[in-house]
């Protein structure tokens, strides 16, 4: 069953209608429903580009979030082929909110590290809701260090709300688990090539994202914190998250023109959600592109173009 935005309201309308017709066709075989069918259908066509081809920021925040967005797993079990997950940070205990493990990416041997949501209750409760804890980026580390010994290059997916803000883990060196993730994407001498496929939140996103190439889905954000976040200290009011997301610049398009990442890639009509095989395929070429890109250079220049790539970020505003 399709979940349908409050935005998306004229839409769900008509393809209800469709529906029924449908059902009623089922019932009554003398009924032909087939021309009022395909009319509806042109007509939810018309309405999915009239939406979308207009959406403001925090219509975008919403497609993020959306429940049928294809997440990690999805990416995972389509991209990658001999998908190895490697479990636990070695210091005390596993995360499954990290995903992290090595596989064959068209052939060529990666490392693979992203956040993975859930799709159901039971999943996102064994996930935290994408939230990583510090073991996870600490698991993270580890498989960063490992793709930096035996020259994997790296392949990371962004998709988290933030890092979990829970009291346990700022006792357990939260904060200086997401700079050591971070530094050491700064440091591996390896191509890291990052998409936000979904949400990229605060410093929960960047621990993965510091990569020589960083790239969003057409309807992803990525931002310092969360609408509701900035809402909330901004104003001490979270209902004016819409406001806080059109004036923090979220959006692909934004952060795009801002330098912050270096492509867009574009979704289907409706969002990743309506067709997630065709957004994964595309994702996969843009990372193959870029890996290819990246190929002849060395260790150093991979390293150095990365870290200067991020100094530079904001100088010309």
């Amino acid at each position: 069953m399709h979940n349908y935005l409050d935005f998306e309201k004229p839409i769900s309308d008509l393809e209800g209608k469709i529906i029924e017709l449908k059902k009623l066709a089922t019932e009554d075989e003398s009924i032909d429903t087939t021309d009022e069918i395909g009319r509806l259908e042109v007509r939810v066509r018309e309405a999915i580009v009239e939406i979308y081809s207009k959406l403001n920021p925090w219509q975008k925040t919403q497609v993020a979030r959306h429940p049928q967005r294809p997440h990690f797993v999805d990416y995972a079990k389509t991209l990658f082929q001999e998908f190895t997950p490697l479990a636990g940070d070695r210091k005390f205990s596993e995360d499954a909110a990290i995903q992290a493990g090595l596989a064959r990416f068209r052939g060529q041997p990666v490392a693979v590290v992203g956040q993975e949501k859930g799709n159901d209750t039971k999943t996102r409760l064994k996930h935290n809701f994408g939230s990583p804890r510090p073991e996870g980026y600490r698991k993270a580390i580890r498989i960063l260090e490992m793709a930096d010994r035996f020259g994997l290059p790296v392949i990371s997916l962004v998709d988290t709300a933030g890092a979990y803000p829970g009291v346990g883990a700022e006792e357990r060196g939260q904060a200086e688990a997401i700079a050591r993730s971070t530094e050491m994407c700064l440091g591996v001498k390896v191509p890291l090539v990052s998409v936000v496929i979904g949400e990229g939140g605060s410093g929960g996103a960047i621990a993965i994202a510091t990569g020589n190439k960083v790239y969003m889905l057409e309807h992803s954000i990525y931002s310092v914190i969360s609408p509701e976040g900035a809402a909330s200290i901004l104003w001490r009011d979270s209902t004016r998250a819409r406001e806080a997301a059109t004036n923090m610049k979220i959006t692909a398009e934004d952060l795009k023109s801002l330098g912050v990442i270096d492509g867009i890639i574009s979704e289907p009509l409706g969002g990743a959600h309506r067709d997630p095989d065709s957004v994964i395929a595309a994702t996969g070429d843009v990372i193959a592109n870029a890996l290819g890109e990246m190929a002849s250079r060395s260790g150093e220049q991979l390293r150095n173009e990365r870290r200067q790539k991020f100094l530079n970020m904001g100088r010309n505003l």
